[in-house]
């Protein structure tokens, strides 16, 4: 079970508690939107009133979560180096690193408290970063110009929550749908 120490080492474990709570509230979350404060707590090994201390209401989780996607999201832009090579293979990159975030991104389309999130309202430098990439694929040639980018950008996320479900629903290994993923992603953006 995790505990919580007073002082200067006390802030390192806060933090790697509440990161224990968030991981495993995601995890959770995904596979059971209806898993109770209590059922975070045992899956991420703290007591309960534990969870009740940093989060002593679901909204507070979910906020915390909503944040979390976002800190991750952005990761994974700066991983997929968006500005190398051909607009259209860096997307396949970035499709290939937000895959990877399965859990928390079902989590923010299926839970309708995240997403109806107030966080998502505001644009990011991730997002900033997608949509400059989409434009630099038409002047490349390398993504469909009458394809404008809200509309690349939304099936993105589409082709991306179609191969997290295909994994949960059909039972696909990631790689398949992973494989689909891209290869519906190829077709669908080429000139």
């Amino acid at each position: 079970m995790v505990e919580e120490r007073s002082g200067a080492a006390g802030s390192g474990t806060r933090a790697r508690t509440r990161r224990a709570i968030i991981d495993a509230a995601i995890g959770l979350l995904a596979g059971d939107p209806t898993a109770s404060l209590g059922d975070v707590a045992a899956a991420a090994g703290v007591g309960r009133t534990t969870v009740h201390r940093y989060f002593p209401e679901r909204s507070g989780l979910l906020t915390a979560i909503g944040t979390d996607i976002l800190e991750k999201v952005e990761a994974a832009t700066d991983r997929a180096r968006l500005d190398d090579g051909p607009a259209a293979k860096a997307l396949e990159r970035l499709c290939q690193e937000y895959f990877e975030l399965g859990d928390g991104l079902t989590l923010m389309f299926e839970t309708p408290q995240l997403a109806t999130w107030s966080g998502w309202d505001e644009e990011t430098a991730a997002d900033q970063h997608f949509l400059h990439t989409v434009r630099r694929g038409h002047t490349d040639g390398s993504i469909d110009s009458e394809l404008d980018e809200e509309w690349v950008r939304n099936l993105v996320w589409s082709l991306l929550y179609s191969a997290w479900a295909h994994t949960r629903t059909a039972g696909a290994s990631k790689h398949s749908a992973m494989t689909l993923c891209l290869h519906t992603l190829r077709k669908a953006i080429a000139p």
